[in-house]
């Protein structure tokens, strides 16, 4: 059986989350090593949950808590056939593919989290069951919003100026529509000024050849050079989040099984209304974590 690991991104935070790991050795090695990196504690900051909804805090805690989880599984002996990660998700599949280490990877989360963080400009609305000819073509007609999460057949995100967005959703009939609480329009061309200043924090950091195939945010198939792996994750600010694509890939990989690395079901939820027929897994806990092994 061929397993994908994927690995979600920012939303899928609760507090709480990866407390339950703290006294196991490799997990309390990690904590510690992010502490020394970002100057807090992860480990404190899940424990009470207080800062887990500000980018700054919520990006490198996910990081650290499924890059531990990943390290936990390597030490029973697991491995994926394929990584995928949806959004902040991809550093932690770069990661479990071997790519960056953990070092390298969190220090580029925290600048992208600052940087994300800072972005002031637009919005972002998830919408749910809608006519995607009818959304592909009023977004083609309105400069200013772009489709920057493409989930799933049914839920999306579009993303860009609040005037855009507007516009958009009046062309649009749409089941559910809902703002998102964040900072700027990610995954746009107005993230184009952070995604420079990224740049230059990204342009001297070597990868290093996947040991596994990565499926990227912006251009969903499988790759193991270091190389284009990078010149993925440059374009992934700016760039949509081809999810539903991801998605639809694994059955042409041969993958019958998805075990979602991380706190929350989010991306199975999304994964399992793509494709029906993959064996959909969930690992976030201790608990889980020992369940899945015994089983």
């Amino acid at each position: 059986m061929k397993t994908a690991w994927v690995f979600p991104g920012q939303g899928s935070q609760t507090a709480g989350m990866g407390v339950d790991l703290a006294e196991l050795p490799a997990a309390a090695a990690k904590f510690q090593q992010a502490e020394s990196i970002l100057g807090w504690s992860v480990l404190e900051n899940c424990r009470t949950g207080d800062n887990l909804s500000q980018t700054l805090y919520t990006q490198p805690c996910l990081y650290t808590i499924e890059c531990i989880l990943v390290d936990l599984l390597r030490e029973r002996g697991q491995q994926p056939d394929v990584v995928a990660g949806h959004s902040l998700g991809e550093y932690v599949a770069l990661y479990a593919a071997g790519a960056i280490d953990f070092e390298t990877g969190l220090k580029l989360v925290k600048r992208r989290a600052e940087l994300m963080d800072e972005a002031a400009d637009g919005a972002m609305v998830a919408l749910m069951k809608f006519d995607r000819s009818q959304l592909e073509a009023a977004i083609a007609e309105t400069d200013g919003a772009v489709l920057a999460n493409d989930n799933s057949p049914l839920q999306v995100v579009i993303s860009g100026t609040a005037e855009a967005i507007e516009t958009v959703l009046s062309k649009v009939k749409v089941r559910r529509s809902v703002r998102l609480d964040v900072s700027g329009a990610f995954h746009s061309p107005l993230m184009e000024k952070a995604s420079e200043a990224f740049d230059a924090v990204l342009a001297p950091v070597s990868f290093s050849e996947a040991t596994v195939p990565l499926l990227s945010n912006v251009e969903p198939t499988p790759e193991t050079q270091a190389e284009a792996l990078k010149s993925r994750l440059q374009q992934q600010m700016t760039g949509p989040v081809r999810w539903r694509e991801i998605s639809l890939r694994l059955p042409e990989e041969g993958i019958d099984r998805v075990v979602e690395v991380g706190p929350g079901k989010v991306l199975t939820g999304l994964i399992g209304r793509t494709c029906s027929d993959l064996t959909l897994e969930n690992i976030g806990t201790l608990e889980q974590l020992d369940a899945q092994i015994q089983a």
